[in-house]
């Protein structure tokens, strides 16, 4: 089981979105796909500021990123 849970982590990406807008993320599926991206950004040698990163796999040091707010979600618009 992933810790924080999916719903945990879209609410945290979508915090900043101001009621009336459109979520960011509204699915599992971009919460997947933005995390295995930066966890193959960490695979290829990507910076973090996470402490324990060398002890922990990438997906999960890509999730602890997601879910402290270390790295943002962007969406298709701001692209």
């Amino acid at each position: 089981m992933l810790h924080p849970s999916y719903t945990d982590l879209m609410k945290v990406v979508n915090s900043e979105v101001e009621e009336g807008e459109r979520p960011i993320v509204n699915s599992r599926y971009s919460i997947v796909m933005a995390t295995s991206k930066r966890a193959r950004q960490l695979i290829a040698g990507a910076p973090t500021p996470v402490e324990s990163a060398k002890e922990k796999k990438p997906l999960s040091v890509a999730i602890e990123e997601l879910n402290d707010g270390i790295i943002k979600v962007v969406g298709d618009e701001a692209k």
